[in-house]
């Protein structure tokens, strides 16, 4: 049966959380009763995509639970590191999570690469990730990492889906910045849409460049393609880049599907002119207007001055789940113990979702939000969950 996930305060308002024994020595998270359980992050905090607000919300959770007293007393020593991007980095940073510091799981990682460079070591050290934002390809393909949000690829599903047919658009055109070896897997995200829907794309450009100073080239060429929507993946910066330069080019009638990557207030407050409106299908539910759902997550980001945006809920989600599974663990916290109850665990049902989470299943649903021209303000345009292939 599901269980409800219970929101931050009620984590916290927990007085005593009773488990037995101590940290195995041989299996992760540090040595005797009372030592903290060691739990790490692997993270693209600086590069030419970032994602720093994952961890950063991750962190928040964690503190305000050894604040109030952690788990029978023992905290939750949480570990971040920043991969710059880089695979070097990011292949050490895993090796000093896992190896050196003994983290008992990774939990609320967001990277633009590690997922797809690390997960055959996780697998082997028998470590299990909860990234909060999954973005490459490995995120999504191995039995040891689970994200809490639905990712780019189904995300990008999601939007063509939308665009198609609830918006009744012809003519999507796709602009993909690929990382990695992300390609096919976009490629698979389209073909999805095509097998729904019966549509394909009227053009494809997969040389769009990370952090490029002018978008221009690319927007006037699928301008002169005669497409009249766009479907692109870019992070928010780029997004920017990409909306002002079709405004420099007066292209004002051409609608884009975005990813949730793009969703937030900052860019809503950069985009005056939206075209025929900036449509995402928001992995987690809508947080920029108050509501009781994302009242527990909006309070905890706001008194640690973390930006509001997906990829905080993402990390915030992941540790409030992580938490939840701890405390059903009878024995001893160690990695194994650790794995086992999270490839055991029942489905967590949470609004802020669309999905309920278990460990190794994803999550397909999105909701519907817009940002129309003149308003530096995003509205749901749904009443429900957008799922793929309904």
């Amino acid at each position: 049966m599901n269980r409800r996930a219970s929101g931050t305060a009620a984590l916290l308002a927990v007085a005593a959380l009773t488990l037995a024994g101590c940290a195995g020595a041989d299996g992760g998270g540090g040595g005797g009763e009372g030592a903290p359980i060691v739990v790490g992050s692997v993270n693209t905090i600086s590069g030419p995509a970032t994602f720093p607000e994952a961890s950063q919300a991750a962190a928040a959770v964690f503190d305000a639970f050894n604040e109030a007293g952690g788990l029978d007393g023992r905290t939750i020593e949480y570990k971040t590191l920043d991969d710059k991007g880089d695979p070097a980095t990011a292949t050490a940073s895993a090796r000093e999570l896992v190896g050196s510091d003994g983290a008992v799981a990774l939990v609320g990682s967001a990277s633009l690469i590690e997922c797809e460079i690390n997960a055959k070591y996780y697998e082997q050290e028998g470590i299990l990730s909860m990234p909060g934002i999954g973005v490459d390809t490995g995120c999504f393909a191995s039995d040891n990492i689970s994200p809490a949000n639905v990712g780019p690829f189904n995300d990008m599903t999601l939007t063509l889906q939308y665009g198609s047919e609830v918006l009744g658009l012809d003519d999507i055109c796709i602009l993909l910045e690929i990382a990695g070896s992300t390609r096919p897997t976009y490629q698979a995200a389209i073909d999805k849409w095509t097998e729904i829907t019966g549509k394909e794309p009227k053009y494809v450009d997969d040389t769009v460049p990370y952090g490029a100073s002018d978008y221009t080239p690319y927007i006037v060429k699928a301008r002169d393609q005669g497409c009249k929507a766009l479907a692109i993946n870019p992070v928010e910066p780029d997004a920017i880049g990409q909306v002002k330069a079709a405004n420099a080019q007066g292209w004002d009638d051409v609608t884009w599907l975005y990813l949730t990557s793009v969703y937030s207030e900052n860019f809503a407050d950069a985009i005056d002119n939206a075209g025929a409106g900036i449509y995402v299908p928001a992995e987690f539910y809508p947080f920029t207007d108050d509501n009781e759902i994302n009242a527990d997550w909006r309070e905890l980001m706001e008194a640690n001055d973390i930006p509001l945006t997906s990829f905080s809920q993402g990390g915030y989600l992941a540790a409030t789940y992580f938490i939840e599974v701890l405390k059903g663990i009878d024995g001893d916290i160690t990695r194994e113990s650790v794995s086992e109850a999270l490839k055991a665990m029942d489905p967590i049902e949470n609004p802020m979702v669309g999905t309920p989470y278990a460990f190794g299943t994803q999550n397909t649903a999105g909701w519907p939000i817009i940002l129309k021209s003149g308003t530096n303000a995003w509205e749901q345009v749904a009443d429900d969950w957008l799922r793929i292939g309904k």
